[in-house]
């Protein structure tokens, strides 16, 4: 059976052009400092503040490339500390979701909508889902085999493109609750 890495992805920012540009000066371009499993993808050396009700983020990550709305990946824990609504949706799927106040070097941007909880999902290229007899938007189940904290998965959603590289992505709650450390491998279950 084919293994999948499963790799947890901590809180980060995804910004808008305009929202960059107040947060960190007009015609600002991000500055990549480590690239990520998914091709073209990198964690920045931007960082901003994610300020809700109760409490503020300090220092979250900035992901780039710039995209066409500003987004917001916190876990519920996040949400519940800072006193927002995170739903549980697919990035990109914004609307409708949490607001907070980002803040940078130059300056705040309050967003409307787009606080969320990523949904746990698998990234495959076609011939990954043709291995995995699996299509794009399909619902799975993994099983993660931990010391002490093995789990099962489930809502997984399958993400297909040739632009991705194999990876299942979970927020930090769901790794601290499999007790996942870098390099553990999951099982897809159909």
């Amino acid at each position: 059976m084919k293994k999948i890495i499963v790799e947890t992805s901590a809180r980060h920012v995804h910004v808008s052009q305009a929202d960059l540009d107040v947060l960190f000066g007009a015609g600002y371009e991000l500055h990549a400092k480590k690239a990520l499993s998914q091709p073209g993808r990198y964690a920045c050396e931007e960082r901003v503040d994610v300020v809700g009700p109760k409490k503020t983020l300090t220092g979250v990550s900035i992901l780039g490339p710039v995209r066409p709305s500003t987004q917001v990946e916190i876990s519920l824990t996040d949400a519940r500390s800072i006193g927002v609504s995170a739903p549980i949706r697919e990035s990109g799927d914004i609307a409708g979701t949490g607001a907070c106040k980002l803040v940078g070097p130059k300056g705040e941007v309050e967003i409307k909508e787009g606080v969320i909880a990523a949904k746990r999902h698998i990234h495959m290229t076609c011939a990954d889902a043709e291995e995995f007899g699996v299509q794009d938007k399909d619902v799975v189940s993994v099983k993660v085999e931990t010391e002490g904290r093995a789990l099962t998965f489930g809502d997984v959603v399958v993400r297909v493109s040739d632009k991705f590289a194999l990876a299942m992505h979970i927020d930090t709650d769901e790794s601290n609750a499999a007790c996942a450390a870098p390099g553990t491998m999951g099982e897809l279950i159909k």
